[in-house]
């Protein structure tokens, strides 16, 4: 027993000296909980991003004819355009809905409690989707897309707080990366379910939508049985026995002393047990950069463009000269590749780390998109320009997969304390939200007036986004909350004589009896 002692803390040593950190093993319970919650949660959200692409044509057809047999005539053009671009944008209508509930609902329910709670919704809106069709109701789609907007907007925002926080800080950023590699999956099934030898047909299309409840049902039955949040459980419920239990599932051993004291020595700092609200986030001097931060990068992630190539994939492969029946099948290599490069980047995470991903990922995306605004404009001039076209877009799935695209929802669980984590992640999905439904309504228009120079508009957004993250956002791979905090002392001018206090009683806690425990409890965590 007194040998496994002596390993476990071994393996366990910090590098507060500037050594290699000890390599953290992956549990079985620690991968299922990254599995099965970005199943029910990023899956679905990727899904719905390009289940809608394939069955376009199908379902304006079905709007026409409803609307012929309800008033015995034709549906005019601009009203199947709005009707469709309804269809289209009130998922994220549905989005914002869902991230403004977030901090009530894991207030009430906890992480995982959220997560399952929110498969009720997944399976509302599967329902309605795929039943629309039988009652001829172009209504029932649009409240179905508003309401699994809704469960996106909720899973956006409890998965990647939910992932941080049981995850240990040497794996902290490849287990948060789940969420983009589910979320580049979804796209992918959604792209694979659509091809026409499938249910991309008129008479198949609405079994896309019902495919929508399986995720959630496997979801429902796996969840339930792995542990909550380890730091909601102790920080939050003041369970202690739980947050024990929970702690050794994910860490798999028995000995978690140091991280139930380091927890509690963060919650000391904070001085706090409730859950600020967003009010108080952003009167917080302390945090107004981090807040700052999210707030740019977030925005970045949905106004850099990738959102217009996934509504959009069909039209613009169409206006770039290929074959319209060749679509379907060229779009899945879209799907691939980006699924391909999120999982390459869950893996090189922890080596390169969140800054180098986001900054190379928003440059390439710059450059790739000059050229693409290049090859579109002068595509009816060479016949292999379209192919040059097709290999811009391949490559900027690619560079927002390689960073933007997952390590945005790392960054806001890492940047904030407990208490002000959840309404850091309300802020960040409004934000997220709101531009996605920006990007969804206003593209269209913009690439009619602007045709192929539309995309230089994200040129500019890729290229600030770049130098904002290269200036202000220092690195946070294998860091403790704390030290991330500390990180961001100077550039919110409060590194005073208080705040080094606050960081001293985390880093030398004392016991019951007013002892020290020991400088070494925060340096041998885990997390």
């Amino acid at each position: 027993m007194e040998e496994k002692t002596k390993k476990e803390e071994k393996s366990h040593t910090d590098s507060s000296d500037g050594k290699a950190p000890s390599k953290q093993r992956l549990t079985v319970c620690l991968i299922s909980a990254a599995f099965f919650g970005s199943v029910g949660s990023s899956f679905l959200y990727g899904y719905n991003l390009s289940v809608v692409n394939a069955p376009a044509s199908f379902i304006k057809s079905f709007y026409n004819q409803t609307w012929l047999d309800r008033y015995a005539e034709p549906i005019g053009q601009e009203t199947v355009t709005v009707l469709w671009s309804v269809t289209v944008s009130v998922f994220a209508i549905g989005g914002l809905v869902g991230a403004l509930t977030v901090s009530f609902l894991i207030k009430a329910l906890g992480r995982k409690g959220t997560l399952l709670a929110n498969n009720a919704l997944a399976l509302i809106a599967a329902l309605l989707l795929a039943l629309g069709k039988t009652a001829r109701s172009f209504e029932m789609l649009i409240i179905g897309r508003f309401i699994i907007g809704m469960d996106s907007g909720v899973a956006l925002s409890v998965l990647p707080m939910y992932l941080g926080e049981i995850s240990p800080r040497q794996v902290r950023g490849s287990i948060g990366q789940f969420h983009a590699i589910f979320i580049c999956l979804g796209v992918f099934i959604g792209q694979v379910l659509g091809l026409p030898e499938i249910f991309g047909q008129e008479d198949r299309w609405h079994f896309l939508f019902a495919f929508l409840a399986f995720p959630a049902l496997l979801q429902l039955c796996v969840l339930p049985f792995l542990p909550e949040s380890p730091r909601f459980l102790l920080m939050e419920r003041r369970d202690e026995v739980a947050a024990e239990k929970a702690f050794q599932a994910f860490l798999g051993r028995s000995d978690v002393s140091r991280e139930l004291d380091e927890v509690h020595a963060e919650s000391r700092a904070q001085n706090t047990q409730r859950t600020a609200s967003v009010l108080e986030l952003f009167r917080k001097r302390s945090l107004r950069w981090q807040l700052i931060t999210v707030i740019v990068v977030m925005s970045c992630y949905q106004l850099c463009g990738l959102n217009a190539i996934w509504y959009y994939t069909n039209g613009i492969f169409e206006e770039a000269g290929f074959q319209k029946a060749l679509i379907p099948y060229i779009t899945l290599s879209t799907g691939g590749i980006e699924t391909l490069a999120a999982i390459i980047s869950g893996l090189v995470i922890e080596k390169i780390g969140r800054r180098p991903l986001l900054i190379f990922g928003f440059s390439a995306m710059a450059v790739f998109f000059s050229l693409l605004t290049v090859f579109l404009h002068f595509q009816d001039s060479f016949p292999w320009m379209p192919y040059l076209s097709f290999t811009s877009i391949l490559l900027l799935i690619a560079s927002f997969c390689s960073g933007p695209g997952g390590v945005p929802f790392v960054l806001t669980g890492e940047l904030f304390e407990q208490s002000y984590r959840p309404a850091a992640f309300m802020v960040a999905g409004t934000v997220n939200w709101l531009s996605n439904f920006a990007v969804g309504l206003l593209f269209p228009f913009i690439q009619e007036a602007l045709q192929t120079f539309a995309f230089l508009l994200f040129v500019v957004v890729c290229a600030a986004g770049a130098v904002y993250l290269l200036i202000v956002l220092p690195e946070t791979k294998n860091k403790t909350f704390v030290e991330i905090s500390q990180s961001f002392f100077k550039i919110n001018g409060v590194a005073d004589q208080v705040n080094e206090r606050e960081m001293q009683d985390v880093l030398e806690p004392t016991d019951v009896n007013g002892l020290q425990c020991g400088a070494d409890v925060e340096m041998e965590s885990c997390f």
